[in-house]
């Protein structure tokens, strides 16, 4: 990878070193004009005017899309965010008395939350599956759970946001498949820095975010849906994108994807989120986690090396996000120095992430990506005490 080349794509770069990926990764050019251009037409000739001239970019975005984690087109929806894509698959899954949801300990809080609310109002049981020891999903134990049957719903992250693993996914398909069980994969922190293949993972429904290893609009996301499972799932609300409306009193639900979207969206956003899948696809998925896992691993390696810092990170296999602490320092204090000479990082914690009974109290979450540089996880090291 051209790293300079990249680098001068990245407005940002010349400002800070954004190791905050996992929050919010930093666009390139060709995603910032994509954004720009249209919003500035919509300006100029009117909102609904410029989604027609640009109707083809708008299209766009599901093919680019759909390339990037090996989908079809009519398996993609274009959602407001990450966390709106996920509720439009959860709640659309037809849930019955006593059914199970089965998740692991590194579920983040927001989908947690969910389980909770649809379980007390349908009298389900959430079960949280135990860890290996290297912290990834047991799936010994998630398989034993499935052969004693009645679960309609696996659901769990590929990334947590908290801890550095990478969950087995494609096992946890594979299983899910023998039994017959929906599989729905969260991979907010994955599609971007690792290769992500839904045919290879097996999942039924994947949401994501364009704002962290996308590199996309913040306010954008999508959600797959697989062809086979689709008209199986009710979206918990319809409007006149999702449903064709049959005079005098009656609707017909979409048959692809796009029944779980709504006629109003960010049109600049969803152009840009396209751009952004194009261009991760052609600087090449293996090279993009090839230089985010090498970059991580060496910032892994340096902090082992500094007394009284402990890597908490955990997994088999590494992502980009990398979580330790310093004893005797609050993680908000280190975040608050390295800011202090233009370097990004962040602070996970327990609320993110309530189900996991290991997690630190609070720890500091450095996460690199493709444009970052030695350099630059140098200028990290320097400010930690």
């Amino acid at each position: 990878m051209d790293i300079g080349r990249l680098r001068t794509d990245t407005p940002g770069c010349a400002r800070v070193a954004h190791l905050n990926n996992a929050g919010a990764a930093l666009p390139p050019r060709p995603v910032i004009d994509a954004v720009a251009e249209h919003f500035t037409l919509e300006s100029t000739i009117g909102g609904y005017e410029a989604a027609e001239a640009n109707a083809d970019a708008v299209e766009r975005f599901y093919g680019a899309t759909a390339g990037l984690i090996g989908a079809r087109p009519d398996e993609i929806a274009y959602v407001e965010n990450a966390t709106r894509a996920w509720d439009m698959a959860f709640y659309a899954v037809p849930f019955a008395e006593g059914d199970r949801i089965l998740t692991t300990t590194s579920e983040y809080s927001s989908n947690a939350i969910a389980y909770q609310q649809v379980a007390a109002a349908r009298n389900l049981s959430v079960e949280v599956l135990p860890d290996e020891a290297d912290g990834t999903l047991a799936l010994d134990a998630l398989e034993a759970e499935l052969v004693k049957g009645g679960v309609r719903l696996v659901s769990l992250n590929h990334v947590p946001t908290h801890n550095g693993l990478v969950n087995p996914v494609a096992e946890v398909g594979r299983l899910c498949r023998e039994h017959g069980v929906l599989f729905l994969l969260d991979a907010c922190q994955s599609v971007g820095q690792l290769a992500v293949d839904v045919r290879e993972i097996g999942c039924d429904m994947l949401s994501a975010t364009g704002r962290k290893f996308l590199r996309g609009p913040r306010g954008t996301g999508f959600l797959y849906v697989r062809r086979e499972v689709v008209q199986t799932l009710e979206p918990p609300f319809l409007d006149l994108q999702a449903a064709d409306w049959k005079a005098p009193d009656g609707y017909e639900t979409r048959d692809d994807a796009r029944r779980f979207e709504t006629w109003e969206r960010y049109v600049a956003g969803q152009i840009g989120l396209g751009v952004a899948a194009d261009y991760a696809a052609d600087l090449g998925i293996a090279a993009i986690e090839d230089r985010v896992t090498g970059l991580a691993t060496g910032l892994r390696a340096a902090l082992t090396e500094r007394p009284g810092t402990t890597v908490l990170d955990k997994g088999a296999r590494p992502s980009g996000i990398v979580t330790f602490t310093v004893e005797g320092h609050d993680p908000t204090e280190i975040k608050d120095a390295a800011r202090e000479v233009d370097v990004n990082i962040n602070v996970t914690n327990p609320v993110s992430h309530g189900y996991d009974p290991h997690a630190a109290a609070a720890a500091v979450r450095a996460s690199v990506h493709y444009y970052n540089t030695e350099e630059e996880l140098d200028r990290l090291l320097s400010v930690l005490p």
